[in-house]
This record gives C-alpha cells, structure tokens and sequence, in this order.
C-alpha cells in the first residue's frame, strides 16, 4: 500500500509548495481536487486540457518529487435537481474524467449525487426511511430515471476517454452512502463503478468500515484516511442523524478526526489488514477535515500514525507452512 494527501486542505498554497511539503513527509501520491466541491487550486483542468506542455509540466512536477496522481476529485452533485447546479458539476466531472485520461490517472472520485423527489423539485431530498409511502416512490423515481440513466452514461463517457475506475465516496445525503447501494449501482451500470472508501462516513451510520470493504471485495477503487468519533453522550440523547453545525463540536453527536483520535490503533491494523485480504493494494489519502486541529497538525498527526500501521512492502509468503 501507499500513504497520500488530498492537497484540499492546503489548497491556499501553491501547488508546488504542498508537493515539497508532501515529500517532506515521506508520502508516495497526491490526490488533486479538480472541480466541483474540492475546488480547483491545484489543477485547472480547462488549462490542462488546452496545453499539453501544461501536462507535462504537472506530471514533471509529481514524478521528480517520487510522487504519483492517485486520483483526481471533482466530488460533486452533478444529478441535483437544480439545473445550473447539476450543470455545473458534471462539466467539471466530464472535464476531470477527460484529463485523468490525458495523464493516466487511474481513478477519477465524486459522490454518487442526490436528485430531488420529482422533476419539479428543486433542491436534492435524501431519503432515510420507508414509510410514508411518498418514500418508497421518490426512490424509485430517484433511482430509475435519474440515478441510473446518468451514471450508464458517466461509465460509456469514462471509457471512451481511457478511465476505468469511477471511485465513489459513499457519503449520507447522496444515493449511494453504504455498501448496499453502491453495489446496487454498480450492477445496474457496470465494474467501472467502485468505491472510494471512506470509513468516516461509515462509522456514525453504525457501519463496521472492516465488514464493509468485505462486502465490496473487488470494487475499492481508492481509501481515504479519516476517522470519526461519535460522542455518545450526545448520541445517546439524539440519535447520529445530527444537522448542526460541524463547529458546534461540544453538541454534535459525532466529529470527523484525525486518523486515531476517533477509533483505536487496533481497528486502523485491522482495517488496512483486510483490505489487503480483499486484493487492494492501493493509496490510503490522507483527509483532513478535524476541526479539533489544525491542517499541519492534523496531517502530521495523521501521517505518522498510518505510517507505523500500513502494510507498505508486498504481501509476504507463507514459507512456513
């Protein structure tokens, strides 16, 4: 496996300085944001695709500092129901899928998006249980004529450009946020969809990340390093489904973390052990959204601990038996 950064967080920096800051750190690849949410600081897509000198200048950049792209981000909600919206973040998704091609990344991430409950709504409406039955039908409707007919595209368009692996962050608030419903999308469109495995937005939903990537054997695209803790002294008043502000961190229910200040060095060596039982062997980005932190401190914090954790060499042999 290999240790990386999402460059998001540094993003008021130059891109050549967090890549110095990167090595410094003894990572192996970055994870550029390139669009949409994760913001373009980094890389500009439009000025990449314009100029090939421009691309080679970014892949120089990378390489001559032993670091490779391991993914591009251009995480948005290119199905939301408000039109210019949805516009807006599929044309940076399309364009990222484009230039990852150009540069031989393997792995463009996004979230899965998040229609409305109809086609005249105009704000997205994630469904969280079955009953009144206006659920179950807006499901329905999310799912057949939105969610799937889009991403049956997304995956044809990834493949005419030379991208095999569309990584999706399973993330509450889109359709896909668990094991279930990326599985359900990637039988409905193909082996190009996989995840982006992020165990912070498992652990507040009640997900065990470990038996998670069981289930997705095979369709983990890319991991993120973030954690949570849930604080269960407000958890067990009100529940996980928390909407205050992530900065009200004494009240809220959980918090994402710095990598070992939600859950325990046991649960981090066992979650990269079985990701290797599942056949990944690819980067774990560092994310850093610990509120508690700063950016330096968190990923300093976050870095060092998952270096001492990694499974960084080759799987061994079982010579002994």
């Amino acid at each position: 496996m290999k240790l990386g950064l999402f460059t998001v967080i540094l993003r008021q920096q130059p891109l050549e300085k967090v890549l110095d800051y990167a090595a410094s750190l003894g990572l192996s690849a970055v994870e550029l944001g390139a669009g949409a949410y994760p913001g373009r600081e980094h890389c500009d897509p439009d000025a990449l695709l314009r100029s090939a000198a421009k691309r080679r200048e970014l892949s120089k950049a990378v390489a001559s500092r032993g670091l490779t792209i391991s993914a591009l981000n251009a995480a948005g909600n290119p199905i939301h129901p408000d039109k210019p919206k949805a516009k807006a973040h599929h044309q940076a998704y399309e364009k990222a899928i484009r230039l990852a091609g150009e540069l031989g990344v393997p792995v463009v991430t996004n979230f899965s998006g998040c229609p409305g409950g109809g086609p005249a709504d105009r704000t997205p409406n994630w469904v969280t249980c079955p009953w009144p039955p206006d659920y179950i039908e807006i499901l329905e409707y999310q799912w057949n004529r939105v969610v799937i007919p889009y991403w049956t595209r997304m995956v044809a368009f990834a493949k005419r450009h030379g991208v095999s692996r569309l990584a999706l962050e399973m993330h509450p608030g889109f359709v896909v946020y668990n094991p279930e419903t990326l599985l359900r999308l990637r039988t409905a469109v193909g082996p190009v969809i996989g995840a982006n495995f992020d165990p912070s937005h498992l652990f507040w939903q009640g997900i065990d990340p470990c038996e998670a990537v069981r289930a997705l054997r095979g369709a983990i695209w890319h991991v993120h390093g973030k954690d949570t803790a849930v604080y269960e002294t407000n958890a067990r008043v009100n529940g996980v489904l928390d909407t205050k502000h992530y900065g009200d961190e004494l009240h809220r229910a959980w918090l994402f973390r710095t990598v070992g200040y939600g859950n325990p060095r046991r649960f981090w060596c066992d979650f990269v052990s079985t990701l290797r039982l599942c056949g990944f062997d690819g980067v774990v980005s560092v994310e850093h959204e610990d509120s508690l932190m700063t950016p330096r401190e968190g990923l300093e914090k976050a870095v060092g601990f998952l270096q001492g954790i990694l499974l960084m060499e080759p799987k061994g042999k079982v010579a002994w038996a």
